[in-house]
């Protein structure tokens, strides 16, 4: 079991750090463009986005004080906000919005989703990446009636929930932060049919990660990927 868990952590790790070149590819040189990284944690990414961009204009929302802390130290704006709820931010102010593994961890889409509308400019984008629930370690989990890979952290009190094989099976270093719980992981086409919906034009689909099978893959077969990343615009 022991080696199992580690050969899906060491293609799990692979295709996420590949995920974070995917977004890096879709984001255009724009020294005059104001990015605002949603879910910023300590500032580290969204210095790389910004980089990519040649901006410095970059500001940064978290709920956790602690992250906006050292993501200040990094000269970003930052906005303590819970993502959940209407953002104190101006509308159609922003150029680029990136949202990195956020949207699972938000109970109200709907909100989410229509606050990106809001605060993007005319002609702006947004990319949106998470995990997909149709990837095929998730089929496989839900065949084997355990609980999917990308919900297993639902619950503060037990890391790696009804899957024997997750990767954080009883952790001892689970964080004790609802806003780190998953609660909702979409499906590739659901992600993709709910982003039309609030009147984003999908401009381009990247993916990372076919576990247990070569990651190349992911390529071919987009609907079975591990990590969706989706390039919208206003």
């Amino acid at each position: 079991m022991t080696f199992i868990k580690k050969f899906i952590s060491n293609l799990w790790l692979e295709a996420y750090y590949i995920n974070e070149k995917n977004i890096l590819r879709l984001l255009n040189g724009n020294p005059s463009a104001k990015l605002i990284d949603l879910g910023c944690d300590d500032g580290k990414l969204s210095i790389k986005f910004a980089r990519k961009i040649n901006t410095s204009n970059i500001y940064g929302v978290d709920i956790i004080e602690e992250s906006l802390r050292l993501a200040k130290k990094k000269k970003i704006i930052t906005i303590k906000a819970d993502l959940n709820n209407k953002l104190p931010l101006s509308n159609n102010f922003f150029d680029i919005v990136i949202a990195n593994q956020v949207i699972e961890h938000i109970s109200n889409l709907d909100n989410f989703i229509s606050e990106i509308f809001r605060i993007l400019k005319k002609n702006g984008y947004a990319i949106i990446s998470t995990e997909n629930a149709s990837s095929w370690c998730n089929i496989f989990a839900s065949i084997m009636g355990w609980q999917i890979f990308s919900l297993t952290n639902i619950t503060r009190k037990k890391s790696g929930l009804g899957n024997p094989i997750a990767l954080h099976r009883n952790s001892k270093n689970t964080r004790q932060l609802t806003s780190w719980t998953h609660k909702t992981v979409l499906n590739y086409y659901g992600l993709i049919e709910f982003l039309k919906i609030y009147d984003f034009k999908v401009n381009r689909v990247l993916t990372s990660g076919y576990f247990p099978f070569p990651g190349f893959m992911a390529k071919l077969d987009k609907i079975h990927s591990h990590f969706i990343t989706i390039k919208i615009s206003k």
